[in-house]
């Protein structure tokens, strides 16, 4: 069962609970989104260590019950 847009959004500031999240339905499928997190504390941190704190606040949903998720990260201007 493919996750909603929603549901995404609510782990990931869970998990990051400084972030800003944009989620993007790319195909209006429900399966294939683009998200972008922008959180103070990514600063510092190389893009990569971003990332996998995106994937740890999903916690291991990727390749389950969310299929495809283009991730970008940043910090605030």
């Amino acid at each position: 069962m493919p996750m909603a847009a929603d549901e995404i959004e609510r782990l990931i500031r869970t998990g990051i609970p400084d972030a800003r999240v944009e989620i993007t339905d790319l195909a209006g499928d429900g399966d294939h989104y683009s998200a972008r997190v922008v959180a103070e504390s990514f600063r510092g941190m190389p893009r990569v260590a971003q990332q996998r704190r995106v994937y740890e606040a999903l916690g291991g949903r990727m390749g389950g019950a969310l299929h495809a998720l283009q991730l970008t990260t940043a910090t605030p201007d």
